[in-house]
């Protein structure tokens, strides 16, 4: 199996689990925001910042998938209307669809989310 294709499902499993079990409910554009994420935290932040401070990783992840999220709102959110989250109550919030305190939980993720990475990397499973 190819990597990114395991990292896209996995990242696309996790991140909709993760909003059921905090939120009661999720949407399949999160299954894609996920699997998106996860392979651009593995591609930025375990290769291309491969000898960078874990602190400028968690950066780097953190910023990918507020970015990531953001662009998934104004889509699902803004222009298709679909109501999917709203971060208009939440400090420090951009459109209602990004926010501090999330991006500040999107740092503290990338840790396991660059570790899931890690394991694919060292499995003899995957092609590359």
């Amino acid at each position: 199996m190819k990597k990114y294709a395991f990292l896209f499902l996995t990242g696309g499993t996790i991140y909709p689990l993760l909003e059921i079990t905090c939120r009661g409910k999720t949407d399949i554009s999160m299954a894609a925001a996920g699997g998106i994420c996860l392979c651009l935290i593995d591609r930025v932040c375990n290769h291309n910042m491969k000898s960078a401070p874990l602190s400028i990783k968690c950066f780097a992840g953190s910023s990918i998938i507020t970015a990531v999220e953001f662009a998934t709102g104004l889509l699902v959110n803004v222009a298709l209307k679909l109501n999917v989250w709203d971060y208009s109550a939440m400090p420090m919030n951009i459109m209602g669809q990004i926010c501090l305190p999330f991006s500040i939980l999107w740092f503290l993720a990338t840790l396991p989310a660059m570790g899931i990475c890690g394991l694919c990397e060292k499995s003899r499973f995957f092609v590359k």
